[in-house]
């Protein structure tokens, strides 16, 4: 292949994309002759989308009906996206204004994001609130409920509260309780769990069970990579075309509530903080194969972040998802870099 048919073979996938994205019904070859100016043959269009339908990129529903792009079209438009993509000037203004008119409050600001993102491209958005890349214990009450029991309350950096019952094998007073939060109090604070367990100390038996329960719950809380997200514009991403019959409508809701495949493919795809891309099967599992998942962290490096993107169906316009996602995670880190301070 000479190097003017394979970079008009580009041009047309990249037409083919947009117009798809655009329009959510199959490309004909009239219709990219009849609106965009390739200088060749209409033969000529229809043997470059048969060569590309050979190669994987593009298939028609029917024989007689026009073309649609792949996961693999949709790779390969993404990977050839300007990496310098932004959203307007004007948008990024109202948005910097809608978070400086904000209350300083997180839990606003990250429904804020969210419903932001939902709007601006029109599909389903998400936020996880941010967590310590490193939990370390910061507070210990023990209250006592009853002769043999406590509840531990932990506080661990972040303001990340955790509640946990202790059993004891005997009767421990309250003033017994307070004492032994004080001692793990002035022996633990702005540990981590490694810290902590490599500290030689003696402790009582009672001392030994709470620093136990301590350990535990810290332990639990590391391996809680991504947090329990937070969902807007459903509505806008289900009143896609894709999505408007029941079956598909009912599976993807079934999807949003069992999160799990949300964990998973952040996870495989965890990293930088660059705006990452998933299409389809890509994700790993086929139930999947009808959404992408363009998303990225957020937060102050090495120290605490989220994750924040956008799900929609694979024909989602890529490059306004990008720039949105990338311009959030930057305001975002932004704020929660002007409010954190290590504790």
């Amino acid at each position: 292949m000479n190097r003017d048919s394979a970079s008009r073979k580009k041009r047309l996938l990249n037409i083919i994309v947009k117009e798809y994205i655009t329009t959510a019904t199959p490309v004909a070859s009239e219709t990219v002759q009849r609106k965009y100016k390739l200088g060749v043959s209409p033969a000529t269009v229809r043997n470059d989308m048969a060569e590309l339908e050979k190669e994987g990129y593009i298939a028609r529903p029917h024989t007689s009906a026009g073309c649609i792009p792949l996961d693999k079209a949709y790779r390969h438009y993404v990977e050839n996206l300007s990496r310098n993509l932004a959203l307007p000037t004007s948008e990024q203004e109202e948005i910097k204004s809608m978070f400086d008119e904000a209350a300083e409050e997180l839990d606003r600001w990250l429904k804020m994001a969210a419903a932001l993102m939902s709007r601006l491209v029109g599909s389903a958005a998400l936020v996880t609130l941010p967590r310590a890349k490193r939990s370390r214990f910061k507070h210990m009450e023990l209250v006592s409920l009853h002769d043999l029991m406590a509840l531990m309350v932990l506080v661990l950096n972040e303001a990340s509260i955790k509640q946990h019952l202790i059993n004891f094998s005997k009767q421990i007073t309250q003033d017994k309780l307070s004492s032994v939060a004080n001692k793990l109090n002035s022996k633990y604070t702005g540990l981590t769990i490694a810290e902590i367990e490599a500290l030689e100390i003696e402790l009582t038996a009672e001392e030994k069970m709470v620093s136990d329960a301590v350990i535990g719950i810290m332990a639990t809380e590391a391996e809680t990579e991504f947090p329990e997200p937070y969902f807007d514009g459903l509505r806008l991403m289900l009143s896609q075309p894709e999505f408007t019959k029941q079956e598909r409508m009912l599976r993807i809701l079934e999807l949003m509530e069992a999160n799990d495949w949300l964990r998973a493919v952040m996870k495989r795809h965890a990293g930088d903080t660059a705006v990452k891309v998933v299409i389809g099967e890509e994700s790993g599992d086929k139930s999947l194969k009808d959404l992408s998942l363009v998303f990225s962290s957020y937060g102050v490096p090495r120290r605490i972040g989220g994750t924040i993107g956008v799900i929609g169906p694979t024909r989602m316009d890529y490059g306004r998802a990008i720039s949105t996602v990338g311009y959030m995670s930057e305001i975002l880190s932004y704020l929660l870099g002007e409010v954190y301070t290590e504790d």
